[in-house]
């Protein structure tokens, strides 16, 4: 019996000293200072840089092409020619038309020099009728006579009714004449083709001598005097992110250099399958070099407070339901409930339970710092 109590006595010894140990041996953390200055809240998104005025450069006609003027990477002025296709036909083509428009300004004269002949030949027959209307008032004619006159009268209004008729159809085809000459000159300058606003040629699709077809892309032109990122940020961000926001752009080929932006518009459709959102933020100044379609990230400000009360997001703890950090105090570690603010990109406001100067520690390891817990401070930075 006696040395049954004392294997009880040893266990419990042995029990009592690992707990000892375990409450007395320290804990290496990292230690940050609570420190006060600015905070900013921010919604981060992944884009592309994209063109906000772009077009693809086609012909109005087919035809191949005889003479390109610009290449990959010109700046280009609207009105510019960027290229000519070959217009020998065409140019056949008008004069054909012309030589057609000559011809029908011809007929057109001279169905006007036959109108005026006919209204001299009517003029005369109206006086003739009349002369030998009086004659026969006075019975120094005879009937016959008279109706033969007025016959003649007749015939003469009838030519000037045909001329005056002739001279409108000339008319008309003079008209249809100059008009194919005015399509086929269009149609002879739509063998240039004109750059439609100042921009930069960031595509060629094809060479001098191939055939193109009107919707055949040869050159894709955009405008860079508005350049934005198309930025998609997840759908539970919506209701922080409005026009005008500033915002911070981060493109993947400098990860270490921020470029000023800000909203300048918010998408209408939630993709269905990744609950995403368009949201389009112009750039102030674009990096030395950049592409289309280059990958970017975007970090929109929604928020921003100074003097605050702020530590890093990693310090910050959930315990059953409550936010906690722990504290460095004399040694040991000390549970602090807080109550937190604004989230920044690395740091967390705390409006209640913290204030500036007072020392937070964490682990690299996931279990929680237990209570009372002696500590080593393996480093110490500021809150920022």
């Amino acid at each position: 019996g006696v040395s049954r109590w004392g294997k009880y006595i040893l266990v419990l010894v042995i029990a009592a000293s690992a707990v000892y140990w375990l409450r007395s041996r320290t804990v290496s953390v990292a230690g940050y200072t609570a420190v006060q200055g600015e905070i900013v809240a921010e919604v981060m998104g992944t884009g592309t840089l994209e063109a906000k005025v772009q077009t693809i450069v086609s012909t109005k006609i087919p035809g191949r092409i005889f003479d390109m003027r610009v290449d990959q990477g010109d700046q280009v002025r609207a009105g510019q020619t960027l290229l000519r296709l070959d217009d020998s036909e065409f140019r056949q083509q008008v004069e054909m038309a012309r030589s057609t428009l000559d011809a029908a300004k011809a007929t057109v004269e001279r169905m006007q020099a036959d109108s005026v002949r006919s209204q001299a030949v009517l003029e005369q027959a109206r006086i003739e009728y009349r002369r030998r209307e009086t004659l026969f008032s006075s019975k120094s004619i005879a009937a016959n006579e008279m109706d033969k006159r007025k016959e003649e009268l007749k015939v003469a209004e009838a030519d000037l009714e045909k001329t005056r008729a002739a001279v409108v159809e000339s008319q008309k085809n003079m008209v249809v004449a100059q008009n194919t000459v005015d399509y086929h000159l269009a149609r002879l300058d739509d063998t240039l083709i004109l750059a439609p606003f100042d921009g930069l040629i960031i595509r060629r699709d094809r060479d001098p001598g191939d055939v193109v077809v009107p919707g055949t892309s040869i050159f894709l032109l955009i405008s860079t005097r508005s350049l934005w990122v198309r930025t998609w940020v997840d759908e539970t961000e919506m209701q922080r992110v409005a026009e005008e926001q500033r915002a911070r752009v981060v493109f993947r080929a400098e990860p270490e250099t921020g470029y000023k932006g800000k909203v300048a518009r918010l998408g209408r459709e939630t993709d269905r399958e990744t609950r995403e959102f368009l949201v389009d933020v112009e750039i102030e100044q674009l990096p030395r070099n950049w592409s289309v379609g280059q990958r970017a990230d975007v970090f929109i400000e929604t928020a921003r407070k100074d003097n605050v009360t702020m530590v890093p997001s990693q310090v910050i703890m959930r315990n059953q339901g409550e936010t906690v950090v722990v504290l460095n105090r004399d040694g040991r570690a000390v549970r602090q409930p807080v109550k937190t603010g604004l989230r920044g990109r690395t740091h967390v406001e705390i409006v209640e339970g913290l204030s500036p100067g007072e020392i937070v520690v964490t682990t690299q390891d996931s279990d929680p710092i237990p209570e009372g817990r002696r500590l080593e401070m393996t480093s110490r930075e500021p809150g920022r």
